[in-house]
Formats: structure tokens, sequence, C-alpha cells
């Protein structure tokens, strides 16, 4: 999942793909490198920012998402606004990435069952505006896990089908840097939930923070993605849907070795598996023959 940005203030690349004609050219290139879908946002969502209006996110999102279902790309929209869905939806988006999973607004749900629209649930705790609200914790995984069954729970009973919703553990939101490790140590867990999972950790801080070590301040967010790829091949080992990147070539290249790689092991696996007889009491030096 490829990252558009259609904002001025974004934490890693603000202002860059403000204009329509520069995203939707920005979006055509991520897919041109590897990029499935793309996904589309007019608001930011880094700690501390201010919310935009309903009638300015609509202004930046929908021309954007035209261009680029126009062009035949699978647009996700990133808002967690109704209307901006609902109105990305008529203009081409197959998807909704809602950070509140649909609890900052409650006409969000209604809007995406009656579409039939794939939704993603992310765990989230509230508005980042102010600091990073609510971020404790007596075991991350578990508590993030049980939250976010809760909230699915709530959206299936809203009327979205269960083949419909994705998962998002929503690093850095409410979140440090161990809570974000951790949750990435355990995406088993999250696959226990039963659907696709969504792991956004593109150029985060927690990534910044591993890179400059104890001490030394972390490197800006546009010098993380090499270690954003490490993660994304170490989500892909592990069974996550999709990864949602700002730099997507790195990364596509990372889950294309991570895939090479699972396939060998895969053909050693079934080479080495004993051969199952052909008949009952079929032994001896057929079976041993079958084996080797």
């Amino acid at each position: 999942m490829g990252v558009v940005n259609v904002t001025p203030d974004s934490f890693s690349d603000g202002g860059r793909w403000f204009d329509t004609t520069t995203a939707v050219k920005h979006g055509l290139d991520l897919v041109a490198q590897g990029a499935d879908l793309v996904d589309v946002g007019g608001e930011s969502t880094r700690p501390g920012a201010t919310r935009v209006d309903e009638a300015e996110e609509l202004k930046r999102v929908i021309p954007v998402v035209r261009g680029l279902a126009a062009e035949g790309v699978t647009v996700s929209v990133d808002t967690m606004r109704a209307a901006v869905a609902e109105q990305s939806l008529a203009a081409g988006a197959a998807l909704v990435n809602d950070v509140s999973g649909g609890l900052a607004d409650p006409a969000m749900i209604p809007v995406v069952a009656a579409a039939g629209a794939p939704f993603v649930v992310m765990h989230w705790r509230g508005f980042l505006e102010g600091g990073n609200v609510k971020g404790v914790y007596t075991d991350v995984v578990t508590e993030v896990v049980d939250e976010l069954h809760a909230r699915v729970l709530a959206v299936l009973e809203g009327g979205i089908a269960a083949d419909r919703v994705i998962v998002d553990p929503g690093l850095g939101f409410s979140k440090d840097a161990g809570h974000d490790l951790a949750l990435l140590a355990r995406l088993d867990r999250l696959l226990g939930l039963g659907h696709p999972v969504l792991v956004a950790a593109s150029r985060k801080r927690f990534l910044g923070r591993v890179l400059a070590g104890p001490d030394a301040p972390p490197p800006p967010a546009r010098e993380r993605d090499a270690a954003t790829a490490a993660v994304s091949a170490l989500a892909a080992q592990a069974g996550a849907w999709a990864v949602r990147v700002h730099e997507v070539r790195a990364t596509a290249d990372a889950v294309r070795v991570t895939r090479a790689i699972e396939q060998v092991r895969t053909a050693e696996r079934a080479h080495a598996a004993p051969a199952t007889p052909s008949e009952p009491g079929a032994h001896g030096a057929h079976g041993a023959e079958g084996a080797r």
C-alpha cells in the first residue's frame, strides 16, 4: 500500500504532493514501483496535528481519488469522516482506511456497510492532539488485541461483513517504541483475530529511535526507508496482508526476496515430507524408495 498524503503537514512528506496533479502523478509512480493499492489521505494524523474541516478534506482528497481511479489504480481512502469515505467510494475508491476504526464518526460504519467496501479497523485510543494520549499499557499485545477484537465486533454488528474487515495494530498511535516493537514481534496474535492484518510502520518514530540508539537524536523521517523495508520483510514473513509505506521500491524488493526464500523453504519441506503409501500395507522397498 503506497501512501499519497495530500496534506501540507504530514510528518514524513508534508506538502510534497499537495496539489491534485502532483498527487496523482505520485500515486501512479508508486504503482510503477510496485504498489498494489494507493492510500490517499487529506488529513495528517501525526501527534499534535490540528484537524482540517470536512470541506477542506473533501477538496484535497476527492480529485486525487477520482484521478487515480480513472487510471485503473486500486485506491484506498485514509479518512475518519463518513462523508469523505462516501464521496471517495463514489469517486472510485475501493477501500476505506479509518485510523479510528469508526469511532471518530458514528456515521462511518453505516456508510461502509452500505457500500460493501473493505474497512481497515485500526487500534485507536483517541485523537493525538496535545500529545501521545492514553499510551499506558500493562501488556500492550494483549490489550491491543483485546481492544481490536471488541472494535471488530462492533463493526460486524454495524453491518460490515466479516470478510470485509482488515485490522491494523496502530503503530505509533498512543504507543512508544517499545510498544510498537512488541506488537511487531507478536503479529501472530493479531493474525489470531481471523482477519487480514495491515502493518503501517513506514518512517515512524519508533524506527528513528531504533536507528539512533538511546542517546542520539533520531534521523529525519525520510531517512528511515531502509528500516521500513526491514519491517516490511518481517511483516510479510509473519503473514501480514499488506504494508503501508511511503517509499515503495525498497519494500517491494524486500518482500519479493522474502517470498522467494519462503518458496524455497516450502519446497524443501515438501521434499522432506514422508511419502504417503499408495495403498494400505504398501511398505518395504517401495515405501523406502518413495521416502528417499
